[in-house]
């Protein structure tokens, strides 16, 4: 049996969870203070509520059933998470003129190339930038904020010889030496 899959969600005060049948599963809405999300799950994975805790239960024993079966009470948890407390992810940008500027709904980076780079931020985030080298995406739905800040950090990832770039807030970027001199011998 999982381990994480046979973990109890609890539902905390100001979430509101639905979940009823459709014809591809079972369609799960989760709303809270910080929006509403909507998601389909497949009809081999059992969904029930009762007295404010979702449990998730799988069908049968067969090897993508169970593979399934964690997965989607993660879905689920990420879900409460998002509504209720949201996402947020950091970007840190290192180097010489470069900088970040959000107007409105775009996001304007200045990361050494010839042009600024204009992102239009996608419906149901919140990008942020606090300092010109900070960049905070936060937003209901984890994938969305991850996939938005891996396309901003595509731009321009860290080099690790002079470790200039963008890079998530916790993450280490591993310097290498430089050209080293030999002897002419």
């Amino acid at each position: 049996m999982s381990r994480v899959g046979k973990k109890p969600i609890e539902i905390p005060k100001g979430v509101e969870v639905n979940i009823a049948d459709s014809p591809a599963g079972q369609k799960v809405t989760v709303k809270g203070k910080n929006g509403t999300l909507e998601r389909v799950f497949r009809p081999s994975i059992n969904i029930s509520m009762e007295d404010g805790i979702v449990n998730v239960e799988r069908t049968s024993e067969l090897k993508q059933v169970k593979q399934l079966h964690g997965t989607t009470r993660a879905h689920i948890a990420n879900m409460v998470e998002g509504v209720s407390n949201g996402f947020t992810k950091v970007l840190m940008i290192t180097g010489v003129g470069y900088k970040a500027n959000a107007q409105g709904n775009k996001l304007v980076l200045n990361l050494g190339y010839s042009h600024p780079i204009e992102l239009s931020v996608p419906e149901g985030l919140k990008c942020e930038t606090p300092k010109e080298n900070r960049i905070e995406v936060s937003g209901a739905d984890k994938e969305k904020v991850g996939a938005f800040a891996r396309d901003i950090r595509q731009f321009r990832t860290p080099d690790p010889y002079k470790a200039k770039g963008v890079k998530y807030k916790d993450e280490f970027v591993r310097r290498k030496s430089g050209k080293s001199m030999t002897s002419g011998d």
